[in-house]
């Protein structure tokens, strides 16, 4: 039967520097388990985009046509204020999404200078897939816990996030 462990790398940290560096224990390992934490769902990010064949470029544009909802249609200038781009950088990203075959432009019938963008079913099934492996990646880090641990944790979180954006 196989041990538990139960140091991780962030007691090796802390006892690295202990008496070296002056610190608050407990806060030092709170927010360097979160930031290493963090790494580990960016990492599942980042395989989620490379089993998919996306660049995270493209997984940010097609994610936000795909909040909206079916048709998965958002105008080309609320999506460039969402991502923080420029009308050019705009451009340019939809360029390689509609020769990808990942979204379509479409011509308001109204305003013809108006640009409407939509997600086509091949870009749908590109995002749905990228969601469906991050979802294990986020299933897997959360594992160890059960659901009164991860309400526990959330609500934890939370309140340091409210904090946090509050200031």
């Amino acid at each position: 039967m196989e041990k538990e462990r139960t140091e991780d790398s962030v007691d090796r940290h802390i006892a690295r520097w202990s008496g070296k560096v002056p610190f608050d224990v407990p806060t030092e390992a709170v927010i360097t388990r979160i930031q290493l934490l963090a790494k580990h769902v960016n990492t599942g990010k980042e395989r989620a985009l490379a089993e998919t064949g996306l660049q995270r470029f493209e997984f940010e544009t097609l994610h936000r046509l795909a909040s909206r909802g079916t048709p998965w249609r958002a105008p080309s200038a609320e999506l460039a204020a969402e991502l923080v781009l420029s009308p050019a950088g705009m451009t340019g990203r939809l360029d390689t999404l509609e020769k990808s075959g990942l979204v379509r432009r479409l011509r308001a019938a109204g305003d013809r200078r108006r640009v409407e963008v939509e997600l086509t079913e091949e870009g749908h099934r590109r995002w749905t897939e990228a969601m469906r492996w991050r979802g294990i990646a986020e299933a897997e880090l959360i594992e160890p816990l059960d659901d009164t641990d991860r309400a526990a944790l959330s609500a934890l979180l939370k309140r340091m996030l409210l904090r946090a954006e509050t200031r």
